[in-house]
């Protein structure tokens, strides 16, 4: 049976409370960074680059900064903002993780490509500020980008960082193979064809052995967001990556993130133990 692209791929339309979420994201992660500030424990608008959407907001928790995390958010490479995903550090925050929240350019100003090369620039900005290797995690587009940090050659880019700058990635809710953009009416932001699809596909790319990457969405998200997540998991075992796959039961495509502001959820207690990892 064909696929019908755009249901599949249409996630707000597919959760038609998400207006209500966003409007909760906005005001959870003002509250936190009101109260990561109020503590000390926020550095905000710091710039890896020179548009005004290259920044990272870095929360660090009480009592010293330990392993550091990056969480990239999501909004199909094109909408939202990382003030709204600043609460995604409470969680990690209170096991004594760092945890920075980057921002970027959005397509159509930018092409997804340039979006990876100005998160490649986040990761080597926190390196060179805080000489610590980064495990990445990130949402819908942002677990896109998450991946892709895991399978960079950091060297190329830059000799001075560590091989593995990003050892460990934690991906939530992600595209891993983009071919199927290019079907959907949103291409005209994008505009890919399918070779340039596939250049900006993790799926495909060669990853290091030993790296890890989790890939989790939720349970109630469509067939193809849960296919995505499960090449990932298997495709990149097969090169020789530690991979994990997980459907969160009760779960959509916005809720996945929830688990992240609870200090005592598997979700984080995962994320904090990949940290560690790659501290």
């Amino acid at each position: 049976m064909a696929v019908d692209w755009e249901v599949e791929y249409n996630n707000r339309a597919r959760v038609p409370e998400h207006p209500q979420i966003f409007e909760r994201w906005t005001r959870d992660g003002a509250a936190y960074r009101d109260e990561a500030s109020k503590e000390g424990r926020a550095e905000l608008g710091l710039k890896y680059g020179p548009s005004p959407r290259q920044i990272v907001d870095l929360f660090k928790p009480r009592g010293g900064n330990g392993p550091l995390a990056l969480f990239i958010h999501g909004g199909y490479w094109r909408s939202l903002e990382p003030s709204m995903f600043s609460q995604m550090a409470r969680g990690m925050n209170a096991h004594g993780v760092s945890v920075a929240v980057s921002g970027y350019d959005l397509c159509p100003q930018v092409s997804i490509g340039q979006i990876i090369e100005q998160t490649q620039q986040a990761c080597l900005y926190l390196w060179k500020k805080l000489g610590r290797r980064v495990m990445v995690t990130g949402h819908s587009a942002g677990g896109h980008l998450a991946a892709c940090m895991v399978a960079t050659d950091w060297k190329k880019l830059d000799a001075s960082a560590p091989a593995d700058l990003v050892l460990a990635g934690y991906a939530t809710s992600g595209l891993y193979d983009l071919e199927p953009l290019t079907h959907l009416s949103s291409n005209s932001d994008f505009k890919l064809d399918a070779a340039g699809a596939r250049r900006i596909s993790p799926l495909f790319w060669p990853v290091a052995r030993g790296r890890v990457l989790d890939a989790v969405v939720g349970a109630l998200e469509s067939s193809e967001f849960l296919r995505q997540s499960k090449i990932i998991a298997d495709g990149w075992r097969d090169k020789g990556v530690e991979t994990r796959y997980e459907a969160a039961p009760g779960l959509n495509h916005f809720t996945i993130c929830d688990p992240m502001t609870d200090a005592n959820s598997a979700m984080t207690k995962r994320l904090v133990e990949l940290a560690r990892r790659t501290a």
